[in-house]
């Protein structure tokens, strides 16, 4: 591995101190100076961020090969940052990137590698989408914190912080230094499906004081956070993954609501924001998505919202972004509008090349590349990377999953849990009084896919409590043979627990609860993603809300029906009636304890 005198030579030339925090990183020479030596292909390659597979960087699996060439026309990472000169990879679960934290680390250490052997070469961003609650790409032994959505239900802008500031040490000792998190978003839509839980709710002020909290606390552990999703993907009913939605806010109701959020982050100096492919027409008449939009992210986010840091585009590959222009002309386009790193283009070579003719052909300024990758040069300094961009497999080990962190998730988790209903001080349980629990309902998997099920963690976590729990999972949609499996088995239990999952009008979830509530058993139902299921479960004695069904927050769901720990969260988010949705059934701020 090159030491670090070698690493400042190949990557920067000079030796000049950085200062790590504050404004002053803008005021370091280097990254002007990379800059006037830098090729129009080099400075091209900067602005892209593209996946890769494989869990090495020049040995990885054939499968992995496989999927290179077919994709990218390379067989490894080493090859695509020779071909392409990239400023950023991003690692998804899914591209075989993140195994554990030691390969993960070995993983960031050859991508430097190979950037850093290249001529005039340079240290690479690595970046992930490590939300925590319903969206991480990388599992335990890592720390899996509350997702935001629990943290709106807790309120506490300095776990927001601490969340923050543990995550990002464990990311930035694997090597990725920029997190796509936190979601800026406010919750305002119950149907919103894509947004939901990862956003921290539907207060524009109370989800800003969390944005900035953690966008602090990531600051101070060296990584970059990224707000998103710029405007706000927080009112609509369609995901952007695979349809184009639009926000029909006006003008006025964009400012109080949607754009509170954005302008904390911005005030707390966040390093990063990412826009989102939504079409808002009362931001741009003109049909374009945000992130192809100039009047949004150059008009209003940098003239209006005086933002100067690195605007990151959702990825490329997302429907929304391509449903009126083709892949050649997208990141051009948005390159036009003023952002700065274009993530995960479908096809990487037609968008490189795309871009690159745009500058020869004129269309696109030299000088207008430059400033975007100027801001990533000067991102990558502030990060330390042109000092030290390799990281050591022993911190790997004594960050990535500490004692210290796994008890502040759980202590963190405890402070979330919402108690909605619990008729007849049902709660909290006790092994004297109701010794064998039957835990049925819904088990969707892992977020991280390295946990769960959840009625699984449920059932050993309350067994441990002194409980003889038994697992019994039923499903996001029981069938009438399963739901009468539960009421039989029911009859040997003194109470029952129901995972929730997303509950609607017609689902057969209702009925399972109903059923088992039928049979005289008390029902404590535990709505393991969204708080609104609580709307649609009158039967249910007593209802919980976790906002994720990761181990962490289902532990400390245990911990509260136990009463080892008294119930503390708030809602975040209204949740209206079932019946009737002009009426609120329980406000934000809403939430029961002991």
């Amino acid at each position: 591995m090159p030491s670090r005198r070698t690493v400042l030579a190949a990557g920067a030339g000079v030796t000049a101190a950085l200062a790590v925090d504050g404004p002053a990183y803008a005021d370091d020479p280097r990254p002007g100076e990379l800059l006037a030596r830098m090729t129009l292909e080099e400075k091209v390659g900067q602005v892209f961020v593209s996946r890769v597979y494989g869990h090495s960087a020049t040995a990885p699996d054939q499968a992995d090969i496989d999927a290179n060439l077919r994709e990218l026309g390379v067989r490894t990472a080493a090859e695509l940052l020779a071909r392409y000169r990239l400023g950023g990879i991003i690692y998804f679960a899914w591209a075989h990137n993140t195994r554990d934290p030691g390969q993960i680390a070995e993983l960031s250490n050859g991508i430097q590698r190979a950037s850093l052997g290249q001529p005039h070469g340079l240290p690479v961003l690595i970046s992930t989408d490590q939300e925590h609650g319903a969206v991480c790409r990388v599992g335990r032994p890592a720390t899996l914190f509350p997702g935001a959505m629990a943290i709106g239900a807790g309120g506490s802008r300095t776990d927001a912080r601490t969340l923050g500031r543990l995550a990002g040490r464990e990311l930035r000792a694997m090597g990725i230094r920029q997190d796509y998190s936190p979601v800026a978003d406010v919750n305002v839509n119950p149907a919103n499906p894509v947004i939901g839980v990862r956003s921290f709710g539907a207060d524009p002020a109370a989800v800003g004081a969390l944005v900035a909290a953690e966008a602090e606390g990531y600051r101070a552990s060296g990584v970059a956070a990224t707000a998103k999703h710029f405007p706000g993907h927080g009112d609509t009913t369609v995901d952007s993954h695979t349809g184009f939605p639009v926000i029909t806010h006006s003008r006025e109701e964009w400012e109080t609501l949607d754009a509170v959020p954005f302008r904390a982050a911005i005030a707390a100096g966040i390093d990063s924001l990412m826009t989102a492919h939504i079409l808002v027409p009362s931001l741009d008449d003109s049909g374009d998505p945000a992130t192809l939009s100039r009047p949004i992210v150059t008009g209003l986010l940098r003239e209006t919202l005086g933002y100067d840091g690195v605007v990151v585009t959702d990825a490329l590959d997302m429907a929304g972004v391509r449903t009126k222009y083709g892949d050649a002309r997208v990141p051009v386009l948005a390159l036009k509008a003023g952002v700065d790193q274009l993530l995960n283009a479908p096809d990487l070579d037609v968008a490189w090349n795309a871009v690159l003719k745009a500058v020869r052909d004129g269309e696109l300024t030299e000088r207008r590349l430059d400033v975007s990758v100027l801001r990533i040069l000067r991102l990558k300094a502030r990060l330390g990377l042109f000092d030290d961009p390799y990281v050591g497999t022993a911190e790997v080990g004594r960050t990535v999953g500490a004692p210290e962190h796994l008890a502040a998730a759980d202590r963190m988790a405890e402070r979330t849990t919402t108690l909605l209903v619990d008729e007849g001080s049902l709660l909290p349980l006790s092994p004297r009084t109701h010794p064998r629990l039957l835990v049925v309902g819904a088990d969707p998997a892992s977020p991280t896919g390295t946990t769960g099920p959840p009625t699984g963690v449920l059932a050993a976590a309350l067994t441990a409590l002194g409980f003889r729990a038994t697992a019994l999972s039923t499903g996001t949609a029981p069938s009438a043979e399963t739901i009468a499996g539960a009421v039989t088995a029911a009859a040997g239990a003194d109470a029952v627990v129901v995972t929730t999952y997303n509950v609607t009008a017609a689902d057969s979830q209702r009925t399972l609860v109903e059923q088992l509530a039928a049979t005289g058993r008390p029902v404590v139902a535990v709505a393991v993603r969204n708080p609104y299921d609580v709307a649609r479960l009158p039967s249910a004695r007593a209802c919980l809300a976790t906002y994720c069904w990761t181990d962490v927050e289902l532990r400390a769901a245990a911990r509260v029906i136990a009463g080892t720990v008294a119930p503390r969260g708030k809602l975040p988010v209204p949740v209206r009636r079932a019946d009737d949705p002009t009426q609120v059934l329980y406000p934000i701020g809403h939430g029961l304890t002991y």
